[in-house]
């Protein structure tokens, strides 16, 4: 069972949303207080970034936000956040949310959040992060996602092993076990990336 004391959550700062994707994130982030794991995500203050946060803190958890100071002189950081890290940029941002976590989930979300998840994707194709990434599929959100991936995979544009760099999870409680229990990715996989 893997050790886990920081999971990175890349989600949506949209306010218009269903409900559905805001109850996901406050499930998810009270999950993660009651393990007494640390959240960190995008540090803003819209979205599902402000609603996990809210009941990470109101249920006596972590809540570390990662943002570049680009956001922070527009006033998007959220100060409910229990700890802040202003960094210059979006890439060491996304490098800096990898190196100090133990696992990503990602939540349904718009560009950003899916420029986050393919990019820690790749990284995982390559050798550059081990640990686990789940892909919260709420409501089939990301199907379509997924079936692309499918077809790159059959279409050898990403070999058969590279459907094992993700798993995919229906409910906050199905993500965190398999958190728990996907093994860390064996590197010399990622010889298969140029294949």
């Amino acid at each position: 069972m893997n050790q886990i004391h920081t999971i990175c959550v890349y989600c949506a700062s949209s306010t218009k949303i269903d409900r559905k994707y805001v109850l996901a994130a406050e499930r998810l982030g009270e999950l993660l207080a009651e393990r007494h794991i640390s959240l960190m995500n995008g540090g803003g203050k819209f979205g599902l970034m402000s609603a996990m946060t809210d009941v990470v803190v109101n249920h006596g958890g972590e809540a570390i936000g990662v943002i570049p100071q680009f956001m922070v002189d527009h006033g998007w950081d959220y100060n409910k956040m229990s700890k802040t890290i202003v960094v210059k940029d979006m890439h060491e941002r996304k490098q800096l949310m990898a190196d100090k976590s133990d696992a990503i989930i990602a939540l349904p979300g718009g560009c950003g959040t899916l420029d986050e998840l393919l990019e820690i994707i790749t990284w995982k194709q390559l050798g550059l992060y081990e640990n686990p990434i789940i892909i919260l599929n709420i409501d089939g959100y990301y199907d379509p996602l997924l079936e692309m991936f499918d077809k790159a995979i059959h279409n050898n544009f990403m070999g058969v092993l590279h459907a094992n760099l993700w798993n995919v999870a229906q409910t906050p409680e199905e993500a965190i076990e398999l958190i728990y229990n996907t093994p860390l990715w064996d590197k010399s996989y990622s010889k298969f990336a140029a294949i």
